[in-house]
């Protein structure tokens, strides 16, 4: 594609409690943008606090999109999110503004960034119930090598206790006879539409974020995080996907009575911690992220202004 004719698109990521949600709005107000966001769990209604959606006052009045938009009783996937984001960038763009993608869930940003299409694959709910039934019989590790032999590159990218992935892997070399390794080289054949700066924020001290994160976690129980898990708990509707959420499920143990509020709160935390380094893991791999260290400036506004001046010369385009 011409690259006159793509579409220019801001991207923030980063782990979670990074200041994602300041930056772009920041970035929105200095170069007449709205935001999009790029959060697996921000999607779905009634996950307000635990999956710290942004709220009125963090917004400033910029428009956001792709948040509480989806019920938390039906799944949801990358292609869907793909599909849904395409909507947006062509609509916030034809407004004249700038698009600008907001979030952590990283195979959401890669996807939608390098244009990745998504075939659907015809299941087979018979080999998927066998393949569970032998994770069940003899360990994931077992489903994992029968991948190792067929898709090694599939099975190196993939944990093996992510039994979902492994089976749907197997599944779609199984019906196919193409592994997923090459389904997914040859959905990056098409060239990108977008035209993309990303800026990504992390801390130069793992200490700080994990901080940032307990901080967060405990002002989440002022807000109301109690209240909304037990709601979220309590609804025997609520899909496969939303079921994910780190801060709802780990409070289970203290509804029931098995743990105490604090030690189910150490749970949460410890999670998001790891979901955080998972975050930075991937995020990393891209060497085209303008990173900033946010504990190495005095002030978050420096960071904001040195991230508005770098969008604002990559894509030419003045300041507010």
């Amino acid at each position: 594609m011409n690259e006159e004719k793509k579409i220019n698109v801001a991207a923030v990521v980063g782990p979670t409690a990074s200041g994602k949600t300041r930056l772009g709005v920041s970035l929105a107000l200095a170069l007449g943008g709205e935001v999009i966001s790029a959060d697996s769990m921000q999607i779905y209604e009634g996950l307000d606090i635990a999956s710290a959606k942004p709220t009125v006052q963090e917004m400033r009045g910029v428009p956001h999109h792709l948040i509480g938009i989806i019920p938390r009783s039906e799944s949801f996937s990358v292609a869907r999110y793909v599909e849904l984001a395409r909507e947006k960038i062509e609509q916030v763009s034809s407004r004249g503004r700038l698009p600008i993608i907001v979030g952590g869930t990283g195979l959401y940003v890669d996807s939608l960034l390098n244009n990745i299409s998504f075939t659907e694959n015809e299941a087979d709910a018979a080999l998927r119930a066998e393949l569970f039934e032998k994770a069940q019989r003899e360990g994931a590790q077992a489903v994992w090598n029968e991948l190792l032999l067929v898709d090694p590159e599939s099975a190196n990218r993939i944990e093996p206790n992510n039994v979902k992935r492994v089976i749907r892997a197997i599944e779609v070399y199984r019906t196919t006879g193409i592994t997923m390794t090459e389904q997914n080289r040859r959905s990056r054949l098409a060239p990108s539409p977008y035209c993309a700066v990303k800026i990504g924020l992390k801390t130069a001290d793992r200490s700080v974020l994990y901080e940032r994160i307990g901080r967060r976690a405990d002002e989440m129980l002022s807000m109301g995080l109690l209240e909304e898990a037990r709601d979220f708990l309590s609804d025997e509707t609520v899909g496969e996907t939303a079921s994910k959420a780190i801060g709802c499920k780990e409070l289970a143990p203290y509804f029931e009575g098995t743990q105490t509020l604090e030690e189910a709160m150490e749970t949460m935390k410890r999670e998001t911690r790891r979901y955080a380094k998972r975050q930075l893991t991937w995020f990393l791999r891209d060497s085209s992220v303008r990173w900033y260290n946010s504990d190495e400036y005095g002030d978050f506004s420096e960071i904001e202004a040195l991230a508005a001046d770098y969008v604002s010369g990559r894509f030419g385009i003045p300041k507010v």
